[in-house]
């Protein structure tokens, strides 16, 4: 049965879970997942688990991201980026400099309000069903971390591109809906390109086209999603056994951290964490 993961790049147009259905499809597996949904008109990395490999879900989505992103500055929309309905529209005096001294305040630890049009629930609704019903509810601010922000180039007379590297939960519309409101001009997301995620970049990303060519060959093994970590291998079938079974070890002399665990004959056993020599299980994957 298949299993692992396929760094998609996603096209315009469609959802998150529109390419998981099509995956679904191609592969005909029914245990399909992705590790960070992107809005129907962001573009880029997509990563998709696939069988066993959906196990390992959790640690995409609470990744960092990086993104390209276009801000079109003097309007405002209801979604906060240029599929909405324009609210307002107003004229931009803003030069490059303003713009780079107003980034500064948007690095580091900031809180940001989620927008209407998102899937984020309140009091059990998800606030785009209400959107859509024409209500705002009040939402509180997150805390959400931007790495790294910087202006790339002006694309045209009021559009800027704009590289963001940001924590889970960053919403990149916002950002753009943010700095425009600092400007005092207003400003939207005119495009949106994921360029990494789960630490997989564009150029390892496939599209449908390819997977439907190829198929499972595409796959990669889970244990790619974890290959920032050093590797452990087990050193007796006694101590295999025990982490099979859900159980730690313990290894002298290893340094603190996380770890890539495997079997004597090279299978991913486990990402485990080591502390003062203990080794503990953080997720199993053998099987996987």
């Amino acid at each position: 049965m298949a299993s692992g993961i396929l760094v998609i790049d996603k096209p315009a147009g469609w959802t998150s879970m529109d390419v998981c259905a099509k995956i679904r499809g191609i592969l005909h597996e029914k245990r399909v997942g992705h590790g960070g949904t992107l809005d129907p008109m962001a573009t880029g990395v997509l990563p998709v688990f696939v069988g066993q490999a959906t196990k390992a879900v959790e640690f995409a989505e609470n990744s960092r991201k990086e993104y390209i992103a276009g801000l079109r500055l003097g309007l405002v929309t209801d979604t906060q980026d240029t599929t909405g309905e324009t609210l307002e529209a107003r004229p931009v005096t803003v030069s490059r400099q303003e713009l780079e001294a107003a980034l500064d305040r948007f690095r580091g630890e900031i809180q940001q309000i989620p927008p209407m049009y998102s899937a984020v629930k309140v009091q059990g609704k998800k606030l785009y069903e209400l959107a859509r019903k024409g209500r705002e509810v009040e939402r509180k601010p997150r805390p959400v971390t931007i790495h790294a922000l910087e202006l790339l180039e002006q694309a045209g007379e009021t559009d800027y591109r704009l590289r963001c590297v940001c924590s889970k939960g960053t919403y990149i519309r916002t950002l753009c809906h943010d700095i425009g409101q600092v400007l005092g001009c207003g400003g939207a997301m005119y495009e949106l390109r994921r360029a990494m995620a789960a630490e997989f970049t564009l150029a390892e990303a496939v599209t449908i086209e390819d997977v439907q060519e190829r198929g499972e060959a595409l796959l990669r093994p889970v244990d790619s999603l974890f290959a920032q970590y050093p590797a452990l291998t087990v050193r007796s079938a006694g101590v295999e056994r025990r982490v099979c079974s859900g159980g730690g070890f313990t290894e002298r002399g290893l340094a603190d951290g996380t770890y890539r665990v495997y079997g004597r004959e090279g299978a991913f056993l486990c990402l485990s964490r080591a502390a003062g020599g203990e080794v503990t299980a953080i997720k199993n994957f053998f099987g996987a």
